[in-house]
């Protein structure tokens, strides 16, 4: 916002960074993505900053008692002997920000952790200044309760854009990597306000250009939702006083349906609000997302809802074994995994000699075992297991078997007992004697979610049947360093939620590197994914109501696949003992899916897609001291108060009569009351399509301005017959400005 010159930053906002196991500021796959993101940010050269919380007990540790139940504790982190520094002032003196509570001043301050090239700046409330109570804002990830989570949410959005002004770091950008940051906006407004002296609607206007929205849920029920009594209690104040708007403008930010009153504040609500740009994480996410808030784009075609996708990736350099790093270097290249080279680099994997790469994916399936073997004995030793127990630890799993991981967040729709839901089936695949199956399973359970919990039990116990205890290990307390040697040993990554509910996942893209082959259901990511020589599928897209019966169907296929199709492409051996078949999708599957699911194909297509719009639209608003932002909100502002007045007075269809070719053009032409309005200040489209098609995959063309009478404007425009069929059409008006994101940004549509 500060006029002086700056390095146009990109400020990435999450709630968790997974960067490296020592530091336990993260949870699961969100987390690892925004680390992955920074990460893949430096590689690729983008002034992007990331802003997180420091959270001295992190996530939780879990250990499982002698029965299989989840227990939890914490554990501190020391920050000074991590490689990250406390961020001074003039005075060398930890930098403190304030921030307004009830009654109450709340401070923090800020570590600054280099993650390559580009820096995460982690807020901190543990600080002497604070009331202890205070201190404990940023104590746990995701712990604590409702009241909890405003103020965290508070700390990351409002304080850390805060943080970044206070060390002269002025993003043009902002991206919110889900909606916990969202306040974020808010801010930003104010800021405009008391620095540019702009009206909150000229703000807000300004703002949105600039907010990028990436959300992860794909469901309502993952989404922070705040009662307003509470909203209230933090906000009240600031939206008075700070915003300068009333009750009623400042709670329409936090829902989508501006028809009746919320009683709740939504954060997801509140991001799409105030974010000029929206997006799913996979392609079939992204079709989700609209279904899930269709009510809310009320008018709109749901095929032109502007909720956009990106689909998610991984930084392979980061989960890549350095086995299979070397070999790829020797027969790809030292620049294989260069963005500019990746692509070129991968279409070389043929070159590999099938028996090296078969020998360097062996060797990291013998030290996953070896290391299962290790933890397992470990996990028996310190709950007290007999000597009994110890020893046969020694005896589970086999170097040699194909091996089968499955490790994720065990919430429920994941059903990551699916595969025992025939123990007497799934007991015969493990066990044959010729051709050896095993699973290693580990994740954790919500601390609130007990039948998470409950599945984890589940597990547990059947793996203590004599027939599998030496073919399943479940390994506790899951976390970057486990998933390291899963991804990097595992043959087959096993993953089936209930579609649609995985927006994207990315456990399943950091075996591809490593030689791993998928068997998913179609959904998140491997929707995209998928081909026969590439992996496996869990089914065919279904979808149920009837989850019994879903559960009972996709068990069955699972068994089936493993039978008729993994196993013995698994075990058929050439002449030379090499699974030649198996090899060749494994380097079908490298070079196909590598250079597509990764980070670096991800935060390019940020950069173009957003970043730069963002950017570059920013700077435009800002010259002359906002003399653009100001007239745009004007606009704006006019539209929305001259809208409901536009009216269709008449439709002519000039060759209504004729017989229709294709080839020929149906032509349309209308007369429109513009109202106060001018024919610039809008776009009239024919809207068309076939009559029997319910996909909405409609088309449109414009219709060209002709002539005006007093305010009766002429329209012009003509429907190409491309295709027989019975065609429909009506007419519709759109807002048209040169700096509007798109078309349906005011939520403004007028149909015949």
């Amino acid at each position: 916002y500060k006029t002086q010159a700056s390095p146009p930053y990109i400020a990435y906002f999450s709630a968790e960074f997974g960067l490296t196991e020592c530091l336990q500021i993260y949870s699961g796959g969100l987390g690892v993505l925004s680390g992955d993101h920074m990460k893949s940010a430096s590689d690729l050269g983008i002034p992007l900053v990331g802003v997180g919380l420091c959270y001295k007990e992190g996530y939780f540790q879990q250990y499982l008692t002698s029965d299989g139940w989840q227990q939890e504790r914490y554990e501190l982190t020391d920050f000074y002997n991590q490689p990250m520094t406390l961020v001074t002032n003039d005075k060398k003196e930890p930098l403190k920000i304030e921030l307004d509570f009830p009654g109450r001043k709340v401070y923090f301050q800020i570590w600054k952790l280099n993650v390559g090239r580009v820096p995460l700046y982690l807020l901190d409330t543990n600080v002497p200044e604070n009331f202890d109570e205070d201190k404990k804002i940023t104590r746990a990830l995701y712990g604590g309760n409702i009241e909890t989570r405003i103020q965290q949410e508070i700390v990351l959005g409002i304080g850390g854009t805060r943080a970044l002004l206070a060390m002269d770091i002025v993003p043009l950008v902002c991206h919110m990597n889900e909606g916990h940051s969202a306040f974020l906006a808010l801010e930003r407004i104010r800021t405009l306000i008391k620095q540019h002296n702009l009206t909150y609607f000229e703000a807000k206007t300004t703002g949105r250009f600039s907010n990028i929205f990436t959300t992860h849920t794909p469901v309502p029920a993952g989404i922070d939702v705040f009662p307003n009594e509470l909203v209230e209690k933090y906000f009240g104040s600031y939206y008075k006083n700070e915003l300068t708007i009333n009750d009623k403008e400042f709670y329409s930010l936090g829902t989508l349906n501006k028809d009746r009153d919320p009683v709740n504040f939504n954060m997801a609500h509140l991001a799409m609000n105030t974010a000029g740009f929206v997006n799913g994480v996979s392609k079939l996410h992204g079709l989700v997302s609209k279904k899930m808030w269709v009510g809310g784009f009320k008018d709109i075609p749901f095929n032109e809802i502007p909720i956009d996708h990106v689909t998610n990736g991984v930084h392979t350099a980061s989960h890549l074994s350095n086995e299979m790093h070397e070999l790829l270097v020797r027969y790809l290249g030292d620049k294989y995994l260069d963005p500019n080279h990746f692509k070129e680099a991968a279409k070389r994997m043929d070159e590999i000699p099938d028996e090296e790469l078969w020998r360097t994916h062996e060797r990291r399936r013998e030290r996953l075992v070896a290391f299962a073997r290790q933890r397992l004995r470990k996990q028996v030793e310190q709950r007290g297991g007999s000597l009994l127990e110890i020893n046969a630890s020694k005896e589970v799993l086999n170097a040699s078997a194909l091996t089968i991981g499955f490790a994720r967040r065990f919430a429920t729709y994941k059903r990551a007992t699916l595969i025992f839901k025939d123990i007497e089936r799934l007991a015969s695949i493990l066990c044959n004697a010729d051709f050896p199956v095993q699973l290693i399973i580990a994740g954790k359970a919500h601390p609130k979610d007990e039948e998470g919990k409950a599945l984890i039990r589940d597990i547990v116990q059947m793996a203590k049947d004599d027939h599998l205890r030496k073919r399943v290990v479940f390994l506790e307390n899951y976390d970057m360093n486990i998933a390291r040697y899963m991804v990097e040993g595992c043959d087959v990554w096993l993953n089936n939620p209930r579609r649609p509910l995985e927006a994207s996942g990315t456990s399943g893209m950091k075996v591809i590197a490593n030689g791993g082959l998928n068997f998913s259901v179609l959904d998140g990511w491997w929707d995209e994914g998928y081909e026969p020589n590439l992996g496996w599928s869990i089914g065919n897209r279904e979808e149920y109501d009837d989850l019994d019966y879903q559960d009972e169907v996709e068990s069955r296929v699972i068994y089936d696949t493993l039978e008729k199709e993994i196993v013995p492409a698994f075990y058929e051996r050439s002449d030379d003992k090499l699974p030649r078949r198996w090899i060749s999708m494994m380097k079908n599957s490298m070079k196909t899916l590598g250079p597509v699911f990764n980070t670096n194909r991800m935060v390019e297509e940020y950069f173009y897609k957003f970043y730069l719009k963002s950017y570059e639209t920013r700077k435009e608003l800002m010259k002359d001291d906002w003399k653009k932002a100001k007239e745009f909100a004007a606009w704006k502002m006019n539209l929305n108060n001259n809208w409901n007045k536009l009216k269709f007075e008449s439709i002519v269809q000039e060759n209504k009569n004729g017989d229709m070719k294709v080839g020929d053009n149906y032509i349309i032409s209308a007369d429109i009351d513009l109202a106060e309005l001018t024919q610039k200040d809008i776009d009239v489209q024919i809207y068309f399509g076939k009559v029997e098609d319910n996909t909405q995959q409609n088309s449109f063309v414009k219709m060209k301005y002709v002539s005006k009478k007093g305010t009766i404007y002429k329209y012009k425009g003509e429907i190409p017959c491309d295709t027989t069929g019975h065609f429909g059409f009506t007419l519709r008006i759109l807002p048209d400005h040169p700096l509007l994101i798109n078309p349906f940004e005011l939520g403004l549509i007028k149909w015949a």
